[in-house]
């Protein structure tokens, strides 16, 4: 990887932070604060409620330097992933099957999806379980609503979370995960709690910071979204040089100009691991490096992804996260 990148990330991060202070205040934080408590209890949340959790909130500056300073802004495809599927990650992995095996077994079998899907995925998420965040969620999601990039997204989530707590679906007390506002062993936001969060062990109450709970709920978005455990996720492939750039993906936001396998295959040197797969699926190509480093291959590295990649895209809107997550399944999977 070309080592000026990091520099102009940096740089590029100091200016942000540095006109970011200016633009930010305690006061206008407080005054947006005060703004939104109003919203919330026009959206119908009680004013107890309000007063209750958001007391203590307070603007994050730190969340922000997260925000504008994460690794699927400044790694390149090749080390994000080989640092999110280790050995080292791998056995951690199998360590938590071999614990924890008959809960594993029966959360693949009751939602029919792969269990070294979900080992992958709580293994990135949170080094299974060992690292959930320490951050203050109410003031972090509050820092991102009050914040300009993304504040309608952050705002609706943050009345998600206080309705959450104002039916006793979660403990305000018990609410510190991410600089983003993710929780528990899989980082669910608030929205993916309300929709796909489950009471799997019947205790009646949903606990994401707890094996069974977190574990089921992962596997219920997965099976809901529409994973299909007999297709592929994706193909690391060699692309010809007289492919079109417009069927090249490198943003996260959407896969545009997908079409059939059986069209793409004359642009594709090594086809022959496609060859089992069925033609008429509906893929897209990804080169993930274009935006990140510095005079990419515009052709390398490539990928040939299926719905499978899009449904993780959903969970997180990274392409380098997907194909990690499906990296590492994978590289369990052959342990298993």
């Amino acid at each position: 990887m070309n080592k000026t990148i990091p520099i102009i990330g940096l740089l590029t991060f100091i200016f942000l932070i540095n006109n970011f202070s200016l633009a930010y205040t305690p006061e206008n934080f407080n005054l947006w604060l005060k703004n939104f408590k109003k919203t919330a209890i026009n959206k119908g949340i009680s004013k107890k409620t309000v007063d209750l959790t958001m007391k203590n909130v307070k603007f994050l500056p730190k969340v922000i330097e997260y925000d504008r300073y994460q690794p699927e802004f400044y790694e390149d495809t090749k080390t994000y992933i080989s640092k999110r599927s280790s050995n080292k990650k791998v056995k951690k992995g199998l360590d938590l099957y071999n614990q924890e095996s008959f809960l594993i077994n029966d959360v693949e079998k009751k939602f029919n999806i792969e269990k070294e899907l979900l080992l992958a995925l709580m293994g990135i998420e949170t080094n299974y379980g060992t690292y959930v965040g320490k951050m203050d969620i109410l003031s972090s999601l509050a820092t991102l609503s009050f914040d300009k990039r993304r504040s309608q997204f952050f705002t609706e989530e943050l009345l998600i979370l206080l309705r959450l707590i104002e039916t006793n679906q979660i403990d305000y007390k018990t609410l510190y995960g991410s600089w983003a506002g993710a929780f528990g062993f899989f980082q669910f936001m608030p929205s993916t709690i309300k929709n796909y969060a489950i009471d799997f062990d019947n205790n009646n109450y949903i606990d994401l910071k707890n094996l069974h709970d977190s574990y089921a709920s992962a596997a219920n978005y997965l099976n809901k979204m529409g994973w299909n455990k007999k297709t592929p996720c994706f193909y690391k492939i060699n692309l010809n040089n007289n492919i079109s750039e417009k069927y090249l993906n490198f943003s996260a936001k959407k896969l545009t100009n997908k079409k059939k396998l059986k069209y793409f295959k004359k642009f594709i040197k090594n086809n022959e691991i496609l060859e089992s797969l069925d033609e008429n699926s509906k893929v897209a190509i990804i080169t993930p490096d274009k935006e990140i480093v510095e005079n990419p291959n515009p052709l390398s590295p490539a990928y040939i992804v299926f719905d499978n990649y899009e449904i993780i895209l959903k969970w997180n809107r990274s392409l380098r996260f997907a194909l990690a997550v499906c990296t590492l399944k994978d590289k369990i999977k052959n342990e298993l």
